[in-house]
């Protein structure tokens, strides 16, 4: 029975559970979050309703979320499987908390973190793509979504691991789905528009 590898896989999605974006919500502007903007518990909604630097400490603590606990599996010298299932384990966390009855984020920043211990130049070339459609039409869901779903294709080439393309897969899929709502605004035209 592997207990140290799903002691790690536990310990990720908890970590992933932590809702980040409420805790500094209330900390600092003594509000909840899922009450303002889009009611989403992530780095833009919490941007755009407290401003940007309770928005950025926001991404980075999604973004740690993924990264420390597929880095420590990484450093333990798991075999890609396991790190493929922390790093799912992770991004649930967030997407599905524990701490939330399940209602969490949609899980872009932590999927960051996540692939940025995982297959970081993969995660270079998809911050490109981000980048190419954000600047143009400054749809922060856009960017996201395309990001999200060029990161297969990015992972199957870059690391040719079979495991961290079926991550990618699992995770990219996830992130468009819950990015539904956005999609339907994006095709009515009624999506807000990044505003730095």
């Amino acid at each position: 029975m592997p207990i140290q590898e799903l002691l790690l896989t536990l310990c990720a999605y908890l970590l992933g559970s932590i809702p980040t974006g409420l805790l500094l919500a209330r900390a600092f502007g003594d509000v909840d979050i899922r009450t303002k903007g889009s009611g989403n518990i992530g780095a833009t909604n919490v941007y755009r309703t407290l401003g940007r630097k309770i928005g950025i400490l926001t991404l980075i603590g999604d973004c740690l979320k993924g990264l420390i606990p597929v880095l420590a599996t990484k450093a333990l010298q798991q075999p890609d499987q396991w790190i493929a299932a922390v790093g799912v384990a992770a991004f649930l966390g967030h997407v599905f908390p524990l701490f939330l009855r399940f209602r969490g984020g949609k899980g872009v920043a932590t999927a960051l973190g996540v692939f940025l211990a995982a297959s970081p130049i993969s995660v270079l070339a998809s911050l490109g793509v981000f980048i190419i459609v954000l600047i143009p039409w400054r749809y922060v869901s856009l960017a996201s979504i395309t990001a999200a779903a060029a990161m297969p294709a990015f992972t199957a080439l870059i690391d040719r691991k079979p495991m961290i393309v079926a991550m990618s897969f699992c995770i990219a899929a996830i992130i468009v789905i819950k990015h539904r709502e956005n999609i339907r605004r994006l095709m009515n035209g009624t999506e807000n528009r990044f505003r730095a």
